[in-house]
C-alpha cells in the first residue's frame, strides 16, 4: 500500500493552479509582455497579498507552518478562493493546526440503524466512506444506478465506478461534470487526511488506469459534493430526468456521508423516479 499524499507537493501545485486562473488585468495589473505561464507571477501575488516575494515563495514550497492565518487569508483573497478552497489551503499549509483523525482502516461497518434509514427513504440513497467506498444503499439506488451488490466488494467504490465503469458513467447525462465533482471530493478528503495511505492507494490506482482521472486530478478542484446541485440522469427505461444531489455527514465513528437524490415535487423527474420504484418492486422472473 502506498504512503499518504505529499502535502508540500499538493500545496505547491494547488497554489500554482490557482495563480494560473487569475488574469493580471482582473486584479489591476498590466497584462502586456510575454508570460511563460498563464495567470499571476509569484512576485505579483506576493505584492497583492502584502508580503515579500521570498515569504510567499516559502509558502509555495510547502513551508506554511509558521505563517499566520492573516497571511493565508490575504493569499486566498488575491486568488479569489471559495470557502472550500480556503479550508483546503489551510489544511495543506498548516496541517499541525488542523489535523484530523485518520480514517478507521477498512472494512467499515454500517450501523444497522443507518441501513434501516436507507431502506425507509423514498428516494435513491447510499452511504460512502471518505474513500468513497459504497457501504450501503437502498433499492431505489439499485434501480437508478444498477445492482452494486453483484460487484466484488473491492469494486464497490463511487470513484472507481465513475472513472473505470462505462455503465456507471452512462447513467449521467453530463459524465464529465460528475467525474470532475468526484475528483474534487477525493481531493478535499485527501487534504483532510494526507496520511491516509488507503485513500492514497485509490488515487494512485485511478491515476494509473484512467487518463481522464489524471486530467481532472491535475485541475486541483476541491469539492464537498455540490450540495443541492441538480444532476441530469440518463436511464435506459425512463430516459433523461433531473435529480437534486444532497450529500450530508453522518455523526459518530469513521467519516461517512449519506448521499440522496430527490426530484422536485410534481415534476416529470418525480414521475420518472416513481416509475423506477414501481419497476424495482415488481417480482423478478
Amino acid at each position: 500500500m502506498t504512503s499518504g499524499l505529499d502535502r508540500r507537493t499538493e500545496l505547491r501545485e494547488f497554489l500554482r493552479s490557482r495563480r494560473a486562473r487569475i488574469r493580471p488585468e482582473d486584479v489591476g495589473l498590466p497584462s502586456h509582455g510575454r508570460r511563460r505561464v498563464p495567470g499571476l507571477r509569484r512576485e505579483e501575488l506576493a505584492q497583492l497579498a502584502g508580503v515579500s516575494y521570498a515569504y510567499y515563495a516559502r509558502l509555495e514550497q510547502g513551508y506554511g507552518d509558521t505563517m499566520s492565518s492573516e497571511v493565508l487569508d490575504a493569499v486566498a483573497r488575491v486568488l479569489r478562493l471559495n470557502e472550500e478552497e480556503r479550508e483546503h489551503l489551510g489544511r495543506l499549509a498548516q496541517p499541525e493546526r488542523q489535523r484530523t483523525t485518520q480514517a478507521v482502516p477498512p472494512p467499515y461497518r454500517l450501523r444497522p440503524s443507518v441501513q434501516h434509514l436507507l431502506d425507509t427513504l423514498g428516494v435513491p440513497a447510499y452511504v460512502v466512506s471518505r474513500r468513497m467506498d459504497l457501504l450501503g444503499w437502498n433499492r431505489l439506488a439499485t434501480a437508478l444506478f444498477g445492482d452494486w451488490g453483484r460487484l466484488p466488494p473491492e469494486e464497490r467504490n463511487v470513484a472507481r465506478l465513475i472513472f473505470l465503469s462505462p455503465a456507471m458513467r452512462d447513467r449521467f447525462a453530463d459524465p464529465d461534470r460528475t467525474a470532475l465533482r468526484v475528483a474534487g471530493v477525493l481531493r478535499i478528503n485527501a487534504g483532510k487526511s494526507p496520511e491516509d495511505s488507503y485513500l492514497s492507494s485509490l488515487i494512485q490506482e485511478l491515476s494509473q488506469k484512467s487518463e481522464e482521472f489524471r486530467r481532472f486530478w491535475a485541475r486541483h478542484e476541491v469539492s464537498c459534493g455540490s450540495i443541492g446541485d441538480s444532476v441530469r440522469m440518463r436511464h435506459p427505461l425512463v430516459g433523461e430526468f433531473d435529480l437534486v444531489h444532497e450529500p450530508m455527514a453522518l455523526p459518530g465513528g469513521a467519516p461517512m456521508r449519506l448521499v440522496t437524490y430527490h426530484a422536485e415535487p410534481g415534476s416529470r423527474s418525480e414521475e420518472a423516479l416513481r416509475m423506477l420504484a414501481s419497476w424495482e418492486m415488481e417480482p423478478q422472473r
